[in-house]
Order: structure tokens, then sequence, then C-alpha cells
């Protein structure tokens, strides 16, 4: 009976794919669903077990270790007990069964499944007889319900227990979950719309949800309450708003710029692209192509992360895309891949399944460890070796996130459009997908993303005319295309895919190879942090240098004119992975790793971006060539003449002290800070030490004449615990022995600028400066400067 329900729910799924009633009919393709997808590859596999057999386990004892379950338990019992934990933790269970629905449908798992059963049992039991669930407030505070919808989440919670449990009944046919989500749903729908209470969710997700909910029930309440929680947004009419950093500070179709939490943002957008897809509303639409080209031309680092800024988790400006102080959630990477997945789906376009695939590899991947136990939040994309995953956080929001991503994978590979097939992620497996005129069986088989080989082998029950749509990723240039071993000359391409138009054959393979060489990819000119920087990125990979491969000084890489790029796959290496090697200017070998890899071995510093010989660290004359482009790929040719060494590759850094985090070699990276305060660049601090006497140093790599220098101090006054020094003084090294200078010069230590002091000329192979630091405080630098 289990197996019926499951080809019945799948059949119906398929069915709105050729543009029937019952589909949303402004929505070009429909996804494959990931109960008919089955991934057998050497790439994600693998990730998808580790989920299943170690990551899953270890967040289902971390929410009964830290109250999670509890707190259902103890609702469920009507005991007048505390609630453990943050007043949004129901919805890290509910993400927990939404990734343990997706690998059961992957693969059938008794242990798992009597896992998911007791704690939906323990959900259900605590719903009150109206069908209100939400375990805070029906523990501490029972007389405030939806009296603080921009700050407690009910409805951001409930939109959680919706995605669990549609995906639990996909997966198992079993209404268990599914009823207890309907009744809340329905206790939502008699509380809020128009003529009742209005309002909306501080952090969105119930408005995405409620549409699944919809397509699972056939009740259109639900698509229309998901619709008035979406027009009310920015409604200053109805309500007082919540402004900018709920995404709430005007109507959506008058939104053009992304602002505000990056998570939230996301999930609203995701919700928006779903209701459009059935009403057709233009504003809406226009408005999401508006808010997509902000995203992805200004504000996304090129793994795909996006939310620059600490403070609120949130967008910053335009192009302002720090490295090692870059917040990039995993939350956010994820929400990004909902938003390209359901854009792409509306539009049929290419170019939302690229990004989809940038931050599936890349963004996403990253926040989780090979052990599958072990978590980033944040993923910056340079750091001086303090930057470390977790086991958990007290707000295991990303943990529990990427947990359900991983194994959701299956749903993003194939869509259908009313002309045929769509292959949008390179995935080897098995797909079994309904058209009208047969069963098509595809038989996916590559390395992707180490090789770019793909080949495609149709099943048919019988012969069938349809389109075969192969998505030639944006980096891919010179793509090949074979039809049973017979090469296809100039074939269509449209929107991104290249189109195959045939009666098609079973047994009829296609082959697909995309040349995969070493891309140099350099960044708007705007993005200051990546000025006379390149990144190396092959296929769909984006790669990092970490401290592991070439030692301490990972920001003085400054890759050589012609790089010499050469790749080998290691399969005794974090798990089998393929490295790039390279010469920096100095001739000596550099390595780069995957960066959805990094951090694995030995802590150390890491940089995605690299100096690259010839390229200026000034801004690019304007270029039109840079419209509606964020990143390209470098053109050896328009880089400039070799350039000397500058003192900061002749010097070697070290310090008395260095906070885990910063890193010595951040005084001399040649970023120029904005002020002392500036937290949006890699720094060095003495950081715990407070009122001590520390030092800084630079070796050379000879001696050298030096007679002046410079240096900005870091200090975080109404933020932090960094001043200035109370004083200071600098030396140099003389037959081993330190002297101070000779100087009429003061020790200077005003804000906001370079303090410098000229002293007469010395030969030496070493400076350093000497401080005290300021009682009860630390102190650090942003950069320091030699002549």
């Amino acid at each position: 009976m289990k197996q019926i329900i499951i080809i019945a729910l799948a059949l119906l799924c398929s069915a709105t794919a050729a543009g029937r009633e019952d589909g949303p009919e402004h929505r070009k393709l429909t996804g494959v669903p990931f109960t008919e997808v089955k991934i057998r590859d050497g790439f994600w596999a693998p990730r998808i077990e580790i989920n299943r057999e170690k990551s899953l386990p270890h967040n289902f004892k971390w929410c009964r270790q830290t109250g999670r379950f509890g707190n259902f338990v103890r609702s469920a019992a009507h005991r007048d007990g505390r609630f453990e934990g943050i007043y949004f933790n129901d919805s890290d269970v509910y993400k927990v069964l939404e990734g343990a629905s997706y690998a059961l449908a992957d693969l059938p798992d008794p242990v798992l499944e009597a896992a998911v059963d007791e704690v939906v049992a323990w959900i259900a039991a605590a719903q009150e007889e109206n069908g209100y669930l939400n375990t805070f407030y029906t523990l501490a505070e029972p007389d405030k319900r939806w009296s603080d919808l921009r700050i407690k989440h009910e409805l951001y919670c409930a939109g959680h227990l919706i995605e669990g449990a549609v995906a639990h009944f996909r997966a198992t046919g079993k209404r268990t979950l599914l009823d207890v989500a309907i009744r809340f749903a329905d206790r939502i729908d008699a509380l809020f719309g128009p003529g009742k209470r209005q309002g909306v969710p501080g952090h969105e997700e119930i408005e995405l949800a409620l549409v699944k909910l919809y397509q699972v029930t056939g009740d259109s309440r639900y698509m229309k309450l998901s619709q008035f929680f979406l027009e009310s947004r920015g409604n200053k009419e109805k309500r007082p708003l919540f402004g900018a950093y709920c995404q709430d500070h005007a109507l959506i179709a008058d939104q053009s710029e992304i602002v505000g939490h990056a998570v939230r943002a996301m999930y609203l957008y995701a919700g928006v692209a779903d209701v459009a897809a059935y009403t057709g509303h233009r504003p809406w639409i226009d408005a999401m192509e508006r808010i997509w080209k902000d995203v992805v031309e200004k504000k996304m680092y090129i793994t795909g992360g996006i939310g620059a800024r600490h403070s609120g988790e949130a967008f910053g400006a335009a192009y302002e895309l720090p490295n090692q102080s870059a917040y990039a959630e995993t939350c956010a990477a994820i929400g990004l891949a909902l938003f390209a997945h359901r854009l792409n789906l509306m539009h049929g376009d290419a170019r939302y399944a690229d990004v989809l695939e940038r931050v599936i590899y890349n963004g996403i991947l990253s926040g989780i460890g090979r052990d599958g136990t072990s978590f980033f939040y944040v993923n910056p994309l340079a750091s001086g070796g303090g930057h470390h995953r977790q086991p958990f956080y007290p707000c295991a929001c990303c943990p529990s996130n990427v947990v359900r991503f991983v194994p959701s994978l299956p749903g993003y590979v194939y869509a259908l459009g009313p002309e045929g097939i769509h292959v949008n992620l390179y995935v080897a497996g098995k797909a079994t997908i309904q058209l009208d005129e047969a069963a098509v069986t595809i038989v996916q088989r590559t390395r992707y993303p180490w090789d770019g080989h793909v080949q495609l082998k149709l099943e048919l029950e019988k012969p069938a005319a349809f389109d075969m749509n192969l998505r030639i990723p944006g980096w891919c240039r010179g793509a090949r295309i074979l039809l049973n071993d017979l090469p296809i000359r100039l074939p269509e391409i449209r929107s991104g895919y290249a189109r195959l138009h045939r009666t098609w054959q079973s047994g009829d393979r296609i082959e697909l190879n995309m040349p995969m060489p070493v891309e140099r990819i350099e960044a708007h000119r705007s993005v200051e942090a990546n000025a006379g920087r390149v990144a190396l990125q092959r296929g769909p990979l984006v790669y990092c240098f970490e401290g592991a491969d070439n030692g301490s000084s990972i920001r003085r890489i400054r890759l050589a004119r012609e790089p010499g790029f050469s790749v080998l796959h290691k399969p005794d290496l974090l798990g089998g992975i393929t490295v790039i090697r390279c010469r920096d200017v100095k001739g000596r070998t550099c390595q780069a790793v995957p960066y959805h890899a990094w951090d694995h071995r030995e802590p150390g510093p890491m940089a995605v971006w690299v100096r690259q010989d010839g390229k200026s660290r000034s801004p690019d004359a304007d270029d039109p060539a840079w419209n509606g482009i964020l990143y390209r790929s470098l053109d050896p040719r328009a880089l400039g003449p070799s350039t000397p060494l500058s003192p900061a590759e002749l010097m070697t850094a070290s310090a008395s002290h260095c906070h885990a985090s910063d890193a010595a070699d951040a005084m001399n990276d040649e970023i120029e800070p904005k002020s002392s305060g500036d937290h949006g660049l890699p720094r060095f601090t003495w950081w715990d030490h407070r009122g001590t006497e520390e030092w800084v140093q630079y070796d050379f790599d000879t001696p050298r004449k030096v007679s002046a220098m410079e240096v900005y101090w870091f200090d975080d006054t109404g933020r932090g615990q960094c001043r200035v020094p109370e004083s200071w003084r600098l030396l140099y090294e003389e037959n081993g022995q330190w002297k101070p200078v000779k100087t009429s010069s003061a020790f200077g230590v005003e804000l906001d600028r370079f303090n410098r002091v000229e002293f007469a000329t010395v030969s030496t192979a070493a400076v350093r400066i000497e401080v005290k630091l300021k009682t009860g405080y630390s102190g650090g630098v942003l950069e320091w400067k030699v002549e």
C-alpha cells in the first residue's frame, strides 16, 4: 500500500510538468520529485550516506541533549515545566525530520523510521485541541501567543513543521505528521487573513511552506493564506511595518534591492516565486528578477555565499564582499539555492541553475564536515587559522538545515517542461520520469565534478518524441555532444540548454563532454577586497589555498603571470579530491584544494583570493564589459607587466601572541583600512592579552636599509575590547641585539590614520614594534608599512 501511495504522488507531481490544470501554469518547468531520482555516484552518494548514518543520528542526539525533544514531551504531558533553549528551537526538530524523510525515500531504514515515528508521536501529542503547536508558548508564555510575530517566530516554526510534514508524507505515505501540520495550518488560517488578524512573520518561511501544503492537499485555502502574508508585507496601510531587516519596508512589487537578514530574504522571495508561479502576478515576477540581479550581480560571493555582514546576518552595500570577515551563513546559501531553483522552474533559464550549482558545490557543501558531525555556521573566504566547524550551535539552524538539504538533492537534478526533460545537475544515478507519451528512465554516468564527461542512457517503454535539454554551464566553453557515438554539430542552444529533439528509442545514449580547464577568476572592479587578486575555479568548484599545503604565509602568495596550472586527482586526500598545482612569482609550487574541503586538516590559514602578478591593485578603469557581471574569467592578455616584489612580500610577520581568528601577516596584506574600527578586513590582534607588554616583528629576506615606517592601529571602541596602545617604540635587530631607532618623531597613537615615524637609516634583517597595552584592554594592528 505504501508503494502505491508513493507512485500515485509521483504521477501527480509529474502531471503538473505538462502544464495541466492542477499545476503552476506560469511556471515553465516542474521539478522531478525527489522520490523518483536515485543518486548513485562517487561524489554525492557518499555524502548522502554519511548524512543518513552520521549527521542525522548526531542531530537526533543533540535535539535530545539540548531539550528540543523534551519540550514536546513536556508540552504533551501538559506539565508546568521550563522551556529549554531558544524560543524557535521547534524548527530544528522539524528540519531534522525533513532530512530524515528524504533519507527514507532514498533508502528504507527501519531504525531511522522508528526514530522518526517516535518524534512524530511526541509532536502530535503536544498539539493542542484547537490545532495550535508551539512548545515555547505552551510551556513558557501560554497567554502571549501571536503577540510578537516579529521576534518569536511562531509562523517560522509552523512553516518548518509543514515542510517536514510534506516531505514525510511524500517519502513514507504516512499521514501522521501531515495531519498535525494541516490542523495547525487550519488554526492559522482561522486567525489570519482578510477581515481577520493582520500580520506577517518577522522571519519568513511559512509562505513557501503553505504552497507545498497546497500542492500536496489541493486545498486552495493554503495558497490564499500564503498570498495574504505576501500581500501584507510592506503594506503600511494595514499594520506597522517591521522594517528592512525583515524585508518589511515596502510592498514586494516595489522592492528592487536585496536588504536585511539574508536567510529571511531568500525564504521570502522563494515563497513569492512559488505563489507567482500560480497567479502569474507580473509585478511580483518583475520584482523577483530585480532582486535576483541585485544579489548575483552585486552581493554574492564567488562561492555562492550571501550575507556579508556579521551584524544582523545581513546583506551589505553593493560590492561589499570582504573575505575574512564574510558572514555567508550556511542557511543563507541554502536559501539562495531554494530561490535559484524556483526561478529556474519559472523561467526555464539555465542561468538560475548555474547559480544553484555554484552554491551547492561551494557555499552549502562547505557548511558540513566530511565526518558528517561538524558544521560551519559562517563560511568566510579567508581565515587566519582560527575558524573551525563545530558539532552544534546554540542557534542550530545551520546544522539542521544542511542535514535536510543534502538528502533533498535528488529533487534538483531534473525538471520537466511541456516539450520534454531538462537536465539541471550532472550527478550519476537513475531517474524515472513520467511523460504524457511514455515513462522514461534516465541512467546518468559521470565523475562530475572532477570530470566533465557525462553519459545519459535512455530507457523507454516505447519510442517517444520529446526534447532532451542539457544545461551547458556558464563556466563551460567548447562543450561537445554525441548521440549514439555520433557528434551533433551546432545543437540549438535555448536559454542555456542544448536542445536535442527526436523520437527517442530505448537504449539511446547522449554524451556531453565539457572541458574543465583551470580558470583564474577576477572580481568586479568595485569589490575592493579583491583588487589585484584572482580566485581559481575548475568546473563548478571554487578552490582555496590552505596553510597545510602552502605554509603560513597564504596572504603573500602572488601567482606567476604564467602559473603553469596542472591538476591531479588524489584518491587518498580528503576523501578523494582533485587538486590544482601552480607556481607563484618566486617559482614556488603552490597547491589549491576545493573550497568545500578546507579545514579538515591541521589548523592554519586559508584564502580563496590571492594576488596575481601583473594585475593592478587599483580599481580598473570604467569598463562597460563589466555591466551585469560580478565575476569573469581573467584574460591573461590583459595583465600588465610583471612588477618587482613589494616590500610586504619581502617580509615575514610574527608576534608575541596572536588571536586564533587573526593572523600576523594581515599587517602586511596591503589592504588599506577605512578606519581604526574596520572589521571588514583581515587584522592582527593580541587578544585576549590585556594590559601586557607585547611585540610584532618583520623579518626581511635579506638585510635591508630602513628609514621610515607607518602603523595603522586597530581600535574597536564601542564594539570590542581593543584600544590603541598606551605607549610603543620601534627597534631594529643588529648583531643579535634589539636596539631602539634614533628618531625625533613621536610614536603616534592617532585613530583612523597611519602613524608615521622617520628615523636614522639602519641596515637590518628585522624590525620590531614593542607596545604597552592599556590596562584592561587588548590591541592590534590593521596595517604596518616599512620603507
